[in-house]
């Protein structure tokens, strides 16, 4: 087994070796004299060399210790030149970068954005994973999580993006059809495409917003799915009434696709979220990532 305090006092000895004396080695090293003195002294005694003869006014290596220290000296040099390198990789937006996504984010606001990211870091590579759930992180081997809804008690480091509105929207074939609702008390005589909770099994329940006023609704209909993308899907082809989220719906909005039956009801709110193992040492690349999903949302 490794013994860090060998490397310790290898430290200590090129410390005094490079200064030539103990003073000026414990000021370099933050030590007391009397500390770098017992340092190479349970050095001496780890490895059975007296590598030091010292008097009151001179040190100079022994034999032994000349012969030791040659043989160090060049791994000490690769350890801080390794230690160098992984600091120009930590602070480069370099390698592989694993992305555990909501399928929603990565379909309709990520993935469309994903070469303006691409571009600016030429060196990354990057693996989108879509998942309903963040499952765990450290042992899926990710390096970021972003997922819609406030955060579970977790040892995940959390950082809120934004929160975004949730809007129920219908297609204009679905209106010719079936009417548009003008209340949202209207909403329980329609077609509704509900959205399972992956946590508890049961669809999400509706509600509106405006101000401090809430209004429950009690949806009705035959469909109930899990995916984001087949909602988004049945609500362009007609078939019923949907709740999402307006963050990536712009477009469909603007070319009227999609209409938003509520407007005027605009606070119902849902948070997203960027999840990460640690808040020590953060990579460049995952700094770079989470920075890059704020721009994004923003605009």
């Amino acid at each position: 087994m490794f013994d860090g305090r060998l490397l310790n006092g290898v430290s200590v000895l090129a410390a005094v070796i490079e200064s030539g004396s103990f003073a000026r080695a414990a000021d370099a090293m933050g030590l007391s004299p009397s500390g770098v003195s017992r340092a190479i002294a349970r050095l001496e005694g780890r490895i059975g060399l007296r590598l030091l003869d010292r008097t009151t006014r001179t040190m100079r290596l022994t034999d032994d210790g000349a012969r030791f220290y040659e043989q160090v000296a060049p791994l000490l040099s690769g350890i801080e030149e390794a230690a160098m390198a992984a600091s120009g990789v930590a602070q480069a937006v370099r390698g592989r970068l694993r992305v555990n996504v909501d399928p929603y984010f990565s379909r309709l606001v990520l993935g469309p954005k994903l070469g303006a990211f691409l571009d600016l870091y030429p060196e990354l590579q990057i693996e989108i994973i879509t998942r309903n759930e963040i499952g765990d992180l450290v042992a899926d081997g990710m390096d970021v999580a972003v997922r819609f809804g406030d955060p579970a008690q977790t040892t995940l480091i959390s950082r809120l993006l934004m929160r975004t509105r949730v809007i129920t929207i219908a297609a204009p074939a679905y209106l010719a059809k079936h009417g548009r609702p003008t209340a949202p008390g209207d909403l329980a005589d329609h077609t509704c495409i509900q959205f399972r909770d992956s946590l508890t099994g049961r669809p999400f329940e509706w509600e509106l917003r405006r101000g401090a006023e809430v209004v429950p609704i009690e949806t009705r209909g035959r469909i109930l799915v899990n995916d984001a993308g087949t909602t988004l899907a049945t609500c362009l082809a007609g078939i019923g009434i949907a709740q999402v989220f307006s963050l990536g719906m712009q477009d469909y909005l603007e070319s009227g696709q999609l209409i938003d039956l509520f407007p005027d009801w605009p606070d119902e709110t849902f948070p997203l979220y960027a999840f990460y193992p640690s808040r020590q040492h953060v990579p460049a690349k995952v700094r770079a990532f989470i920075d890059f999903c704020v721009g994004i949302v923003q605009e």
